[in-house]
């Protein structure tokens, strides 16, 4: 019998043998187990978000961008989505049409009617009819460089209740520091943050995901930043959640035009966008 902490009650033994996370015997090897004791410490801080909605709306619409094998929206739809007697759905982006097609015929396959995917970018994905004018939570795991801020523009442009983020590789903030470096160095001490190319690129990853925090409380979320546990073979292990609260706006947009230009990234306001999205 399998430890409790391994496998939940419930879930699809074929599902985790399909995500080759159980062998076709059922087995489980260390990487396997490494993969969904992950999946699960994640799921942990989604479930109450979902279990949110569904009581206040009667339904969920979740959106997972840059799915890849769309791990994360099948354990979320074993686990949550398919014991709900109702229209709720997951849709899938992913811009690679391979993945998106074995995720396509792995949904059918398992019966899992609730579930879409869809081979868009996320930008393609904000204007597409395919998706409906307004969603519940938006996740976007490991969605690399700017992608991750591709999925926050979606998630405001759609009235997003929830926001749950692991940001991954981000290099954009890091080359604008390195541009900007020389002009800066003369006048403020604090550039010594980023002198060195390793501590630029670990400092623009850090400043990327505290702009994100100031953007998201810009348009009214609560945001809190924690890490994941069990994800230390990977640099990335932050996880970001938003959660819309139509909280006082004009401190953070404040706080966050401030670092754009305390650091030299005033080009960077396009992308860390404060003003409301559907503002004509």
């Amino acid at each position: 019998m399998s430890n409790t902490h391994e496998i939940r009650p419930g879930q699809s033994i074929e599902l985790l043998k399909e995500l080759h996370i159980l062998t076709r015997d059922g087995k489980m090897n260390q990487d396997s187990r490494r993969k969904l004791k992950q999946v699960y410490h994640l799921f942990q801080f989604i479930e109450p978000l979902l279990q949110e909605v569904k009581a206040e709306r009667g339904r969920v619409t979740l959106v997972d961008h840059g799915a890849g094998k769309s791990y994360l929206g099948f354990i979320l739809y074993d686990l949550f989505f398919k014991a709900l007697q109702d229209d709720s759905h997951i849709f899938g982006i992913e811009t690679r049409e391979e993945l998106v097609k074995t995720s396509q015929a792995l949904a059918a396959r398992l019966g899992f009617a609730g579930m879409s995917f869809l081979n868009l970018s996320v930008a393609d994905s904000i204007t597409s009819p395919q998706l409906p004018p307004t969603v519940d939570v938006v996740t976007a795991l490991h969605a690399c460089n700017t992608a991750t801020d591709d999925a926050i523009r979606f998630a405001l442009a759609k009235q997003a209740r929830h926001i749950v983020l692991v940001p991954c590789c981000q290099a954009e903030v890091a080359s604008v520091l390195r541009k900007h470096k020389g002009k800066l160095l003369a006048g403020n001490p604090l550039t010594e943050i980023w002198r060195h190319p390793l501590h630029t690129r670990e400092f623009g990853s850090q400043v990327t995901n505290v702009l994100r925090c100031l953007q998201l409380e810009a348009h009214g979320y609560q945001v809190s930043v924690t890490e994941l546990v069990g994800w230390e073979h990977s640099m990335k292990n932050e996880l970001i959640i938003a959660q819309y609260k139509d909280l006082p706006r004009r401190r953070p947009a404040e706080r966050l035009e401030e670092v754009l230009e305390r650091l030299g990234l005033e080009e960077m306001r396009e992308r860390f966008f404060t003003a409301p999205v559907s503002a004509a």
